[in-house]
């Protein structure tokens, strides 16, 4: 409701308009006139009063007319109606109170029962409108709140599809600038890392299911938490084996850097986990193998279910490099030891044939990460 209650005063009597208007004002009220039905209706449309003080009796429409019209008009807001009557029959005021009148005056009106029955509707409409008020602002909270709810879910389900392969803080990063065309379909330069245990068919064929899923839940578990923390894309794992790559999708300074370092951390936590596994009787060790070059990246899969993955001739290399490492070592490509040398140990094994490659190639074998 507004600062200055608006009141329409509705009487073809201009001697009535002048009292109740006399008697009104002097409240503060902004007073509104009309001296028929019509022009009450024209009226209320117009100036949307706070209150109308409706008389029953007027020419071209009635008061009764002119309050069931106003009441069903899913337009208007709630307007408070007082019918003013110079008839004392019961029936009169149900008639008006059935067509929505909210009070109602007897003539000749009587000052002080004017005055507290102004003042008591008046302060009905204005809890009616700080309601209303109230339920607007709870609808668009509500609103906002299921704006927000569907922009996190979505968010969620995002960061869920990259954190399958990409670490926890990258993937942040990627949700965070909410642009995730780097997942795309591209050609990038990038150091992959392949690892598996050695011994693992072995164990998968003479332990208990069970027992080779307690090995593998272990080891992805420790494996899964040093991928992380060097921030590589966990391309995939199938089994024991693993496939990292850094560089791709968020580029990183030192590629070949980081992965020897992560590749370090693998083979020294494994190390301790071979020495329980070995109590228990499993006997399992663990090689990498690291190459660099340029690979066309991107998802693949379909609707549901992508992956994330590296095609070209680095992947192939990688892998053929890790099939060739003995258990605890890390072997890598020429390219990744010229990349590595200021940071890394390493000795030469010097031309070596791989299964599936025309030509020999140097590889190198990391002892360990130097300072």
């Amino acid at each position: 409701m507004r600062p200055v209650p608006r009141i329409l005063i509705a009487d073809d009597n201009p001697a009535n308009v002048d009292i109740l208007r006399t008697r009104l004002s002097g409240h503060g009220y902004e007073i509104i006139t009309a001296n028929d039905g019509e022009a009450a209706l024209e009226a209320s449309r117009q100036h949307l009063p706070d209150l109308i003080l409706l008389d029953v009796m007027m020419p071209k429409r009635d008061g009764l007319e002119v309050c069931r019209l106003l009441k069903s008009d899913p337009a208007l807001p709630f307007m408070p109606i007082i019918l003013v009557t110079a008839k004392g029959d019961p029936r009169d005021i149900v008639a008006g109170l059935e067509c929505g009148g909210d009070e109602y005056l007897t003539k000749p009106v009587d000052h002080a029962a004017l005055v507290a029955r102004v003042k008591s509707i008046l302060r009905i409409k204005a809890l009616h409108d700080q309601v209303q008020e109230q339920a607007k602002q709870l609808t668009e909270w509500n609103q906002t709140l299921e704006r927000r709810v569907a922009e996190q879910l979505n968010e969620l389900q995002r960061m869920s599809r990259l954190k399958r392969f990409l670490s926890p803080q990258i993937a942040e990063s990627v949700v965070r600038e909410a642009d995730d065309r780097l997942l795309e379909s591209h050609r990038s330069d990038v150091a992959i890392v392949f690892c598996d245990l050695r011994g693992f068919t072995g164990l998968a064929e003479s332990a208990e299911p069970e027992e080779v899923m307690e090995v593998l839940r272990e080891y992805h578990s420790v494996l899964g938490a040093i991928i992380h923390r060097y921030e590589g894309t966990l391309e995939r794992f199938l089994g024991d084996g693993l496939m990292v790559l850094f560089n791709d999708p968020v580029p990183c300074p030192d590629p070949a850097v980081r992965a020897v370092k992560m590749s370090v951390a693998m083979r020294d936590r494994v190390i301790e986990m071979a020495e329980r596994w070995h109590k228990r009787g499993y006997d399992l060790g663990f090689g990498i193998g690291i190459a660099q070059g340029y690979a066309t990246l991107g998802r693949i899969g379909f609707e549901g279910r992508f992956d994330y993955a590296a095609i070209g001739s680095v992947p192939n290399l990688a892998s053929r490099i890790c099939n060739e490492a003995k258990s605890g070592q890390i072997l890598i490509s020429q390219r990744v030891s010229s990349a590595v040398e200021h940071v890394a140990a390493m000795e030469s094994l010097g031309m070596v044939s791989l299964k599936g490659l025309a030509r020999p190639i140097p590889l190198y074998n990391v002892l360990n990460i130097e300072g």
